[in-house]
């Protein structure tokens, strides 16, 4: 996919598209049409066409993934960013990579979605009650976005929680670099600036403010944490009991 004249390709075009968004059709489409970092850009473009041999009869994604989930959720879960053969190969962030089968699994235990498996972006797939987005968009080299990455991303990822906010609860932060996330978001979205000292990220952390979701830590459901045992179904589950509590869903 190329830019077209109303692609957004600057980080000031990305806040002015963001905040035009009127729906979440409208930002989601906004998002899948983004070129504003060059180096993701052509990383997602590159996997794309090189594949994982595995899925080298597929066709690729290769663009922003957007987030998923009904409009009016009010448990919100960010990640960090789609996966190189995961979103970035179907287009539905967690879907189709071994992050995702644990974090479906686990939201299908607690009654948040509809089946527990997730492998492509027309597999009859529904949640409940949660948006699922990343605090980054496109899939990064290593995972690792670059901070002017992440910060010409995140009006995106401001956008996304204005269009919720009616309904919005509980955040679930998967991941440190989520939780870091969330506090540029809360005082744009919500007026409302981080406690001094800012909280410190960790599984089952927790953090309430007045007026904002509260906000829940989870590790990221990547497999250097659940192949190695540091995170279990045990301990997602314990998470989204919590969510589902402060949400009022329990």
């Amino acid at each position: 996919m190329h830019p077209s004249a109303a692609s957004p390709r600057t980080a000031e075009e990305v806040g002015e598209k963001a905040a035009s968004a009127a729906s979440l059709s409208v930002l989601d489409a906004e998002i899948a049409d983004c070129f504003a970092c060059p180096r993701l850009v052509a990383w997602r473009t590159d996997i794309a066409v090189t594949k994982r041999a595995a899925f080298r009869d597929q066709t690729y994604w290769g663009r922003p993934v957007p987030g998923f989930g009904p409009a009016d959720a009010e448990i919100a879960i960010l990640g960090l960013a789609p996966a190189a053969h995961g979103g970035n190969r179907t287009g539905r962030i967690f879907t189709g990579d071994r992050s995702g089968d644990v974090l479906f699994a686990a939201l299908h235990r607690a009654g948040l979605a509809n089946q527990p498996t997730s492998v492509a972006a027309d597999d009859g797939l529904e949640l409940r009650h949660t948006r699922i987005f990343s605090a980054v968009r496109c899939a990064p080299p290593d995972n690792k976005p670059l901070p002017e990455e992440r910060d010409t991303c995140a009006p995106w990822e401001r956008r996304e929680l204005e269009l919720i906010r009616p309904t919005l609860k509980v955040v679930v932060a998967l991941g440190a670099f989520a939780w870091a996330a969330w506090w540029p978001a809360l005082l744009s979205v919500y007026g409302k600036r981080p406690p001094v000292p800012r909280p410190k990220f960790g599984h089952g952390a927790e953090v309430r403010i007045p007026g904002a979701p509260d906000l829940l830590g989870c590790f990221h459901v990547s497999q250097q944490n659940t192949f190695t045992g540091r995170l279990t179904p045990a301990m997602l589950d314990e998470v989204f009991a919590r969510a589902k509590a402060r949400a009022g869903l329990a």
